[in-house]
């Protein structure tokens, strides 16, 4: 957008017009903008705050936090532990801004705002840049309504948007992307390399949220990309210097056994929360009685699980898989990634003939940590392989997940029953009963269910492998 665009008249109320100056930090080369994250310090109308925005799939999360100017308060620099790796944050850059604009407004009220921004870049007291973006906020209006505004605002010489933030702009730097896939015809180390760093960016992407605590899926992301990283190091493990693969692999099993129980709380409660929800007022009441300590376990684990992301093992963890490209040391680069999904495979196979119809829940426990690593060294051989691996990959997370539903329904049993000792009452009793059949129900029914799913899992691998 120019500077001399001129908003097209539209139905609308003048919006009162906003002066504020933006000071941004970031480290020494920029970690937080490479990862997505602003950091700004606001003045407006002589009063002040931090705003922290974090990418949050494909939209942003934005927090406001107090303190003073020239540093952010510990809280805040404590989300962002993960990407600061102990570096100290700085002044970048500083944006005053002028925003002026409209409410566009319908029969029924306001459609939507229309805002203005004129924005100078100050170094010192002097303008070292300009820019002008137009932004349209939707409130009470619809799809239609935004494309006809943004029609007119074309019409009118608008400009379709640079997409990266301010700072960005002013700085010359790029929206971070995700890791380039490598070509299927790559070098076999060069797909492990491209996946690890894969997931140790979805685990950096995940941790401040993981640390805020609103949105679980948030700590389950940051699990999975803590288990994916182990078990594709295992599985490349023979490819790699072997100390550093033992090592990173133990710490990941560290971090994981930090993020393991939060997550398996989570999902028991959820599960229960849902079950008590069909049964009678006060067997529902007494459920609920129980779960009250297993929220006080969480609220205990989440406190170690704190701890531990602020300790210098976590840090020593995350910057030896940020070396991880130089320090891992290739030492075999010829290694099949196709003959390691094989093998995975074969061991699957053997397990599961060596479970029977009666298996013990240990043993099909044992058989979903098979599956999962099947899956993750296939994983490893998808750019390469093709189309054979994921098909083979949809009915590995199919197994996977109908072994899960054995396994959790078999440790909410064994939660139930371990509760209703600490209980009384004899709608407890009676409600824990009902919950308890519901458990056996989802085994039996996950077991019946077995034979097929296994079945096209074992067609589908014996395509993809031989």
């Amino acid at each position: 957008m120019t500077r001399d665009f001129t908003l097209p008249q539209l139905p609308s109320e003048r919006l009162p017009s906003r002066l504020f100056t933006s000071t941004y930090f970031d480290t020494e080369g920029y970690r937080l903008a490479r990862a997505g994250i602003t950091l700004r310090y606001r003045i407006e109308s002589r009063k002040g705050g931090w705003q922290l925005k974090l990418p949050h799939g494909a939209a942003r999360l934005e927090l406001a936090f107090t303190g003073g100017r020239t540093s952010p308060p510990d809280s805040l620099t404590r989300l962002l532990f993960a990407h600061l790796l102990g570096l100290p944050l700085k002044p970048i850059a500083c944006l005053r801004t002028r925003r002026t604009g409209m409410q566009v407004r319908g029969g029924d009220g306001p459609v939507a705002d229309v805002v203005v921004d004129s924005v100078v870049a100050l170094n010192g007291r002097r303008v070292s840049q300009h820019l002008y973006e137009l932004e349209v906020e939707l409130l009470d209006g619809s799809d239609k309504d935004l494309e006809r505004i943004e029609g007119l605002l074309r019409d009118a010489g608008a400009q379709a948007s640079d997409q990266r933030p301010k700072v960005f702009q002013v700085l010359g730097l790029d929206l971070p992307v995700p890791v380039v896939p490598v070509p299927p015809t790559a070098p076999p180390i060069e797909h492990v390399m491209a996946l690890l760093q894969t997931q140790v960016t979805l685990l950096l992407a995940h941790d401040p949220g993981t640390r805020l605590g609103t949105d679980e899926e948030e700590l389950h992301q940051m699990r999975v990309a803590t288990r994916r990283l182990r078990a594709y190091l295992r599985a490349a493990r023979p490819m790699l210097a072997p100390d550093w693969v033992t090592n990173v692999r133990t710490e990941l099993a560290w971090l994981g056994s930090m993020l393991g129980p939060i997550r398996d709380l989570d999902v028991l409660l959820g599960h229960l929360d849902k079950e008590s929800a069909t049964l009678h007022l006060p067997e529902r009441r007494a459920v609920e009685r129980l779960l009250q300590a297993l929220k006080r376990e969480r609220a205990a684990a989440r406190i170690v699980l704190l701890q531990a992301l602020e300790s210098d093992r976590y840090l020593a963890l995350l910057e030896r898989l940020e070396a991880g490209a130089q320090s891992a040391g290739v030492v075999d680069a010829t290694v099949s990634l196709a003959d390691i999904a094989r093998a995975e495979f074969k061991t699957l196979r053997r397990a599961m003939q060596e479970s029977g119809p009666d298996a013990s829940g240990n043993l099909l426990h044992h058989v979903r940590i098979q599956g999962k690593r099947a899956r993750y060294a296939a994983e490893l051989s998808e750019r390469s392989v093709g189309k054979p691996v994921s098909r083979f990959l949809r009915q590995a997370q199919a197994l996977q997940d109908l072994l899960g539903e054995h396994h959790d329904a078999l440790v909410t049993e064994q939660r139930l029953r371990k509760l209703l000792g600490q209980a009384r009452g004899k709608f407890t009793a009676f409600a824990v009963g009902r919950l308890v059949e519901r458990q056996c129900e989802r085994r039996r029914s996950a077991r019946a269910r077995l034979p097929t799913v296994w079945a096209k899992l074992e067609k589908r691998g014996q395509k993809a492998w031989g």
